[in-house]
């Protein structure tokens, strides 16, 4: 086991140092930096040779074997994955320990379903009741329409009252206006006909007199 963890470590600073000498050479290289003979090329070159060799070194490395749960916990089996009678007894008797300090018993678990069950009728209430209330907003939103349109019909209505009113209106006072133009006509007609006779007795007179 100490072996084994001294490889880890061993291993893991392999693969810290590899990786750092494989950045370094990168930024080396990216940077154009040189130190002597070290160029980025160089540097970049040595990195990636030590990584691939520490990759190569990862490849042998030992495969950890899994840990025997079944010392601690012997319910879970024997050596060859098999549950024992023993084993099942263990875990029944160790669920119906919990069961108990936790006082559950058959009671408070057909409680439980019974609470359930009227939880799960009342959230059907509530659906019905929700549909319900979604009906009743749609209702009170159509019958506030429909108002909104009644007034407005109610405006037009009105509008076309006043409209048929002053047209009433218009047409007493043009039938007015025509009687009394007809009026002024029938009076421009007799003063026309009395200029006429004046005119006319002027002439008699005038051609009796010239004789």
């Amino acid at each position: 086991m100490a072996q084994s963890r001294r490889n880890k470590k061993m291993m893991n600073m392999v693969y810290g140092w590899g990786a750092a000498i494989v950045i370094v050479g990168a930024l080396f290289k990216i940077q154009h930096f040189s130190i002597g003979p070290l160029t980025g090329g160089v540097m970049l070159t040595i990195g990636l040779v030590v990584e691939a060799i520490v990759f190569a070194i990862s490849a042998h490395e030992p495969i950890d074997d899994d840990l025997d749960w079944t010392k601690v916990y012997p319910e879970l089996g024997n050596e060859d994955g098999e549950v024992t009678i023993g084993a099942q007894g263990m875990l029944s008797q160790k669920l119906d320990n919990l069961l108990q300090e936790a006082q559950i018993d058959t009671e408070l678990i057909s409680s439980l379903g019974r609470s359930i069950k009227d939880f799960s009728g009342a959230a059907e209430g509530l659906s019905a009741a929700s549909e319900t209330i979604s009906a009743t907003n749609k209702y009170n939103d159509q019958m506030s329409l429909a108002a909104v349109q009644m007034e407005s019909l109610n405006g037009l209505y009105q509008a076309q009252m006043e409209n048929a009113s002053k047209q009433a209106e218009l047409n007493s006072s043009l039938a007015e206006s025509t009687d009394k133009i007809k009026v002024q006509m029938e009076s421009l007609a007799k003063n026309l006909a009395s200029l006429n006779g004046v005119y006319g007795g002027m002439l008699s007179a005038m051609s009796t007199k010239s004789n």
